[in-house]
């Protein structure tokens, strides 16, 4: 039986607009049925958070401890990569908290129990999303605000109209781009059960590589991440007109300026994905 908390009317009303809602209404309600469960253990969860804060620092600590031995890593400053740093896993952590539990979809499918899911008059892709919400993931955003902060006041930007628009236009499309990353590569486990770990090395590993200056990698792997999997546009080629850094693949600078579109993109490549996955699962049969 459904959960009467998740009851909505019979299909999308308002075309497009009115999916939206539902799925949004859909999330809301059942990432707040989770976080109700987890504050019935308020001691339990605030030290999960204390420790998936520590955790995550860790990742600023090794950079932190580079610069011990050096001035600039591929020429950027500390502050430099402590931007590129507090904006990638800020992103990260936005998206990893909405639909980062999606890459249990595997665990679902192979249990039979997608199917549940699937009969309730609410969509399915916003119940997996919010499924076992955990404000205990708050961790790594918090942590990442907090860098991000630091390198704000060590920056030496001349902050122009444009790029005050730009510093919160990158995070919400950075954040969009890996809850996509998120959501397409975890479609895969409607064909390959064991696509989870595919999945977090693009978007984990990929959160990892935005971390450092375009300019230690090879032009041809930078050139991956703006024409194959478009993670540059989280913050890198934002980052270079922030920063007032040369673009290592010259490419035009209205790259610097194309987050909302390719985070558009990465929604459409994701919902795309997804109802192919949903069409193709064909149930356990039990």
């Amino acid at each position: 039986m459904a959960d009467p908390a998740l009851a909505l009317p019979d299909g999308p009303r308002g075309g497009p607009a009115g999916a939206a809602r539902e799925a949004l209404r859909t999330w809301w309600l059942t990432a707040g049925m989770w976080t109700r469960a987890l504050m019935s253990y308020r001691t339990s969860f605030v030290l999960m958070l204390l420790a998936n804060t520590a955790i995550t620092s860790l990742d600023f600590v090794v950079i932190v401890l580079m610069f011990r031995h050096t001035t600039t890593l591929g020429g950027w400053t500390l502050p430099e990569l402590g931007f590129l740093y507090g904006t990638s896993a800020l992103a990260l952590g936005i998206a990893n908290l909405a639909v980062g539990s999606i890459d249990a979809l595997g665990e679902r499918i192979r249990a039979g129990t997608l199917d549940t899911v699937l009969i309730r008059p609410a969509p399915a892709l916003a119940q997996l999303c919010a499924e076992r919400f955990s404000l205990r993931r708050l961790g790594r955003p918090a942590q990442a605000a907090a860098v991000l902060a630091w390198s704000l006041t060590a920056l030496p930007v001349t902050w122009t109209p444009d790029k005050v628009l730009l510093l919160p236009v990158m995070l919400v499309c950075g954040s969009v781009i890996f809850g996509s990353v998120f959501i397409g590569f975890a479609t895969l486990q409607f064909w390959w059960g064991e696509a989870r770990e595919l999945q977090n090395s693009f978007t984990y590993g990929g959160a990892t590589l935005l971390q450092y200056p375009p300019t230690v990698f090879a032009k041809e792997l930078v050139a991956g991440t703006v024409f194959g999997l478009p993670l540059a546009f989280v913050n890198w080629l934002p980052a270079l007109h922030i920063l007032g850094r040369p673009d290592p693949l010259g490419l035009p600078a209205a790259f610097q300026f194309a987050s909302p579109a390719a985070a558009a993109l990465c929604v459409l490549a994701a919902a795309l994905a997804w109802r192919t996955g949903l069409r193709a699962y064909r149930g356990t049969g039990s």
